[in-house]
């Protein structure tokens, strides 16, 4: 058990070890989807939010607009 078969200490201790930080992972990704899903509730419910946010991050335009992008350098 100690060092002859694939179940050694050695090997128990990395598949815990990377368990550990699956666990972390986990944790991390469930509170971005919890954050994420706040966020979407927020720009669902506000037109001006959701609005804003297409126009930042999408460069939308009102037909009547120019649009100039700034490379800040």
């Amino acid at each position: 058990m100690v060092f002859i078969d694939s179940n050694d200490i050695f090997t128990q201790f990395k598949l815990r070890s990377k368990v550990k930080d699956l666990e972390k992972q986990r944790e991390f990704y469930l509170e971005r989807k919890e954050k994420i899903k706040a966020d979407r509730e927020e720009l669902m419910s506000n037109y001006e939010l959701l609005e804003k946010f297409a126009r930042e991050r999408y460069m939308m335009k009102r037909k009547t607009e120019d649009l100039y992008v700034v490379v800040e350098e």
